[in-house]
């Protein structure tokens, strides 16, 4: 339950006990005595604090909001309201996806403040991924979380005026959507401070990003797209650090950045997120070839994601399309049926060039701008690693530039997999 009491103060191990010691349902839920609760920070993420509280009886895991990003310090203020939304998009989340996002079990709006159930022994997907791990349950979780977060809160479920109240209560979240307007879609592009690169090996291709001309009409296109196209409720962050995962269960966390956009963004960020895991696997590898299976495996999952999306993105209109979009009583008949399932189809490919992309923007993103990924910075030979980042970019530039290239989602794998032992041309 939401509560508004007291002030924002930053709340550090003493204080934290302190805290849920006060609230009865949480005491009972950790069990024992708070003094020998143990209460350790996890947080590796890029803005906020995040405790893991264990009792007697059991955890539960505490997200408190900075008033600044993190990652950067108090030089870089940032409201608290994003865990206002953060809080909002979880409970609409597990409404429309039960099971597939962690339980919110308190809210305290002016600490911004969520204590949420412990997820054991669940781990943060991206590290499994740098490990090789393979998770069979994934695909489906993902695509069920997807197909019916991007479904249900879009105009092909939902009535106009329900559609605008949801935009509404999301629309204040507007300093989160201006982190990726810049860190995405703009400064990779350009010379900006907080842009960093494995150099001295990538600073040929960091410059030819920013020369490319035919790239930055493909990305302000996408970023116009991305600020103009409220066309569903995005978790907009949806990397594979934003997911935890055990072999059969998958959870999607830390939808803080959570607003109206354009539905290919959310799902070209997963794809992304596998494509750039393919790539650095060379790079994890003692020996040659040792993790062929792993790699075969994840672009069969970003094939899957991206056909088990859209068959149940489809299954899902064609049972539930009442929205105002597409009215019902335009297309009677045999014949009109015929024709809104040729649109549908239609729709779909407009919406997997909108992922092909996004998921491009994504790749470029995590290598020449702020805040890496570990699928590639844990590759410990600097040149090595600039290997990988350069074969994920010369797809990524492709599938941005051409995308009209790539009709199918398996015509991205097999560009993927021809570029899988390419070399790249290095400065330095």
């Amino acid at each position: 339950m939401a509560q508004r009491q007291g002030e924002y103060r930053i709340l550090h191990e003493a204080a934290l006990r302190d805290y849920l010691a006060g609230l009865p349902d949480l005491t009972a839920r950790l069990g024992g005595n708070p003094a020998a609760w143990d209460i350790t920070e996890v947080g590796d993420g890029n803005l906020n604090l995040v405790f893991i509280v264990k009792g007697a009886r059991g955890g539960v895991a505490v997200k408190q909001a900075l008033p600044y990003v993190r990652l950067v310090g108090e030089s870089w203020p940032l409201p608290l309201s994003r865990a206002h939304y953060e809080y909002l998009a979880l409970t609409r989340q597990a409404e429309l996806a039960p099971g597939l996002v962690p339980a919110v079990l308190h809210h305290n709006e002016v600490l911004a403040l969520t204590v949420m159930e412990l997820l054991e022994p669940h781990i943060i997907m991206r590290k499994g991924l740098v490990a090789g791990t393979q998770y069979p349950g994934f695909a489906s979780d993902i695509t069920n979380f997807m197909a019916r977060t991007l479904f249900f809160t879009s105009d092909l479920a939902l009535s106009a005026a329900e559609k605008k109240e949801g935009i509404a209560a999301f629309a204040g979240n507007h300093a989160l959507c201006k982190i990726t307007e810049d860190l995405i879609f703009t400064d990779p592009y350009r010379i900006a401070e907080q842009n960093r690169w494995t150099a001295p090996y990538l600073d040929g291709l960091a410059a030819a990003l920013r020369d490319d001309m035919d790239l930055h009409i493909a990305i302000s296109r996408l970023k116009l797209k991305f600020m103009a196209s409220p066309e569903a409720l995005l978790h907009g962050d949806l990397h594979t650090g934003s997911i935890m995962v055990t072999a059969s269960q998958t959870r999607v966390i830390d939808p803080e950045f959570a607003f109206y956009g354009p539905i290919g963004f959310d799902v070209g960020a997963v794809l992304a997120n596998l494509l750039m895991a393919y790539f650095a696997s060379a790079g994890h590898e003692r020996a040659p070839g040792e993790r062929a299976s792993f790699e075969a495996w994840v672009l069969e999952k970003v094939e899957q994601v991206w056909n088990e999306f859209a068959r149940k993105f489809l299954e899902l209109w064609r049972a539930g399309g009442t929205g105002d979009a597409y009215p019902v009583s335009l297309f009677a008949g045999a014949q009109g049926a015929a024709r809104l399932e040729a649109e549908r189809l239609t729709y779909l490919q407009r919406l997997f060039a909108d992922t092909v992309g996004f998921a491009a923007a994504k790749i470029i993103r995590r290598i020449f701008g702020l805040a890496h990924n570990i699928d590639f910075e844990l590759i410990e030979d600097a040149k090595r690693r600039a290997v990988s980042e350069g074969r994920a970019v010369r797809l990524a530039r492709a599938m941005m530039v051409e995308t009209a290239s790539f009709r199918t989602i398996a015509d991205v794998t097999d560009a993927a997999r021809k570029l899988r032992d390419w070399q790249p041309e290095l400065s330095g």
